[in-house]
């Protein structure tokens, strides 16, 4: 697409979407939201970005292939479930919570590392979908 109007647009929203995910992401585990909201968020702002500036272009963005983020996002959510079964003895995705407050996050706990590894097996999964079908075209 050869639009001057949405380029500029989509460069500018690119980092306010990807930050928005972020909030997104992080208020999941008290509020509506989380790691699979946030990570459509963050796809979309991708697939923005492509379709204003080209595939090569957003792919230089990433730098990596969107199909990499997929495995380490399961790893961390298997991690985060498994991890009450070894620390504690606790049964499978028993939220385990950090005592101490942490600046800005609050409360750390499995929650929030479940929904990171939610955040990013989504946007591994949609951006792949997306490029494939894009690359194809």
């Amino acid at each position: 697409m050869k639009s001057l109007i949405l380029k500029t647009v989509s460069t500018t929203l690119l980092p306010l979407l990807i930050l928005f995910s972020v909030f997104v992401l992080l208020r999941g585990h008290y509020l509506p939201g989380g790691g699979f909201i946030g990570g459509l968020i963050a796809a979309i702002a991708f697939i923005l970005h492509a379709f204003a500036n080209g595939l090569t272009q957003t792919r230089k963005v990433l730098r990596m292939h969107p199909g990499f983020l997929i495995p380490i996002g399961l790893s961390i959510a298997i991690l985060s479930a498994l991890a009450p079964i070894i620390l504690t003895g606790d049964p499978l995705m028993t939220g385990l919570w950090y005592e101490k407050d942490i600046a800005i996050l609050g409360k750390i706990g499995s929650a929030l590392f479940f929904d990171t590894g939610v955040y990013l097996v989504v946007i591994g999964v949609c951006l792949t979908i997306i490029f494939t079908i894009s690359e194809s075209v």
